[in-house]
């Protein structure tokens, strides 16, 4: 009998809740600092461009946060995501390792992102908001929320990093698809996007600059909030379906994996796949090793400084407490656009601070040569984020062959790469660097 590869739940076990982590942290999360006066903010102030009920989200300290019935009714229509076991790949390296992925690219947007596109959208629709600005790198996150907006009857308005503007345009049809607007970020629709074009016309542009002008977009038109992709509390928890769901999946394999892996940029689907893993290490004491993966360009984690910085360029966020590279960082042209920020979500911060979580970096030429693996032996194309979780999991594997004992791993494969295949035409056409 050959081995089972797939492991399904049925929509019954579509996760009730989200799972907050900073309700089990043994010390507490240094909190938001008002970017004028630097004392910790209050909902008030974040209401000027949040709905409230989302900042009651964010500051809650409850350890599970109910799940909207109409959210659940629109996860059905992709929830559960299927686990899978990754034999051909455990073959090709000759590993007594078992490697497990959760696939969270079986959805329209083609990534993990609607798990929080969806209910930012149903709690802005909630609290009467009329449109929605936000950012993004790669593309994933604008393509979510311009589906979510769509589905709840929401304006949306993008602004796309200018560098992943031209190098995905795919992304950016799909949100024209969806009905959003999206404008390449530095644009000329707002004063700063206007400053920084002045200072630099060929500015290839960052997230923070793109948080800057999609922010500056909120507070100027009547009926409209801003959205955040990733980073922020509510968005993080919003994710752990993902790991939930691979938990009950993981006992139906009859496995508990002894490393869980993700890709890490902002830390949304990263926060997905751990944090319910990171419960059961603060609560039932289980020894997992859990690993965030980044881009070895811009290496929040293993190379920046935790301290309060500001999420955007232009320094009208509240200030997080996070690791950051500093919020005038802007990295290289890397393809994985979606891993291209200079600060780190505070949660996940927070966990790596109390050494709850290990991190690795890659250069993206070995990434490529993971994804290509992967693709070759398990038939699926990963986004070039999610290919560095591949990376570290095969290293993984490796590790396990070259000691001769067996283990198991998991990693996350938050989104597909369909709309990336440009990106891998410069791998095969040796025109990709790593910095």
């Amino acid at each position: 009998m050959s081995t089972p590869t797939r492991f399904t739940l049925t929509q019954a076990d579509i996760p009730t809740h989200w799972y907050n982590v900073l309700s089990d942290v043994p010390e507490p999360l240094p909190p938001p600092l008002h970017p004028g006066t630097k004392q910790p903010i209050t909902l008030q102030d974040m209401t000027a461009i949040f709905p409230e009920n989302l900042v009651a989200q964010e500051m809650t300290t409850e350890r599970w946060v109910e799940i909207p019935e109409p959210v659940r009714e629109i996860y059905a229509m992709w929830r559960p995501t299927p686990l899978l076991r990754a034999v051909r790949l455990e073959k090709a390296l000759q590993t007594p390792a078992h490697i497990y992925f959760k696939y969270e690219g079986d959805n329209p947007a083609g990534s993990h992102k609607p798990n929080t596109a969806v209910p930012q959208a149903y709690y802005n629709k909630e609290a009467g908001t009329k449109r929605i600005a936000t950012e993004t790198g790669a593309g994933q996150w604008g393509s979510a929320l311009s589906m979510a907006c769509k589905l709840f009857g929401l304006e949306c308005c993008v602004y796309m990093v200018k560098v992943s503007y031209h190098q995905k345009p795919y992304r950016r049809l799909l949100m024209h698809t969806w009905g959003a607007t999206v404008h390449g970020s530095p644009s000329g629709y707002t004063d700063y996007g206007r400053k920084v074009l002045k200072e630099d016309p060929e500015c290839p542009g960052s997230l923070g600059m793109a948080i800057s002008e999609a922010i500056e977009d909120t507070v100027k038109h009547p009926g409209t909030k801003y959205s955040l992709g990733s980073v922020l509390n509510h968005v993080c928890m919003h994710q752990t379906v993902i790991g939930q769901e691979a938990i009950k999946q993981m006992a139906n394999a009859g496995e508990e994996p002894d490393v869980v892996i993700g890709c890490v940029g902002g830390g949304s689907n990263f926060s997905g796949i751990s944090f319910p893993f990171v419960r059961g290490k603060l609560v039932e004491k289980k020894k997992t090793r859990i690993v965030a993966v980044e881009p070895s360009v811009c290496a929040t984690l293993t190379k920046g400084e935790l301290r309060y910085d500001f999420g955007d360029t232009a320094m009208t966020t509240p200030l997080l407490w996070m690791y950051t590279l500093g919020h005038d960082f802007i990295p290289p042209q890397i393809h994985a656009g979606g891993l291209r920020y200079h600060g780190m979500a505070p949660t996940v911060s927070h966990l790596r601070k109390l050494g709850l979580i290990d991190a690795v970096a890659y250069e993206q030429s070995k990434v490529f040569e993971a994804a290509v693996l992967f693709a070759q032996n398990e038939g699926i194309v990963p986004a070039p984020e999610s290919a560095h979780a591949i990376r570290a999991a095969i290293d993984e594997a490796i590790a396990a062959r070259e000691e001769g004992k067996k283990r198991v791993i998991l990693f996350n494969l938050s989104g597909h790469g369909l709309l990336d295949l440009p990106s891998y035409e410069a791998f095969f056409s040796g025109k990709l660097h790593d910095g």
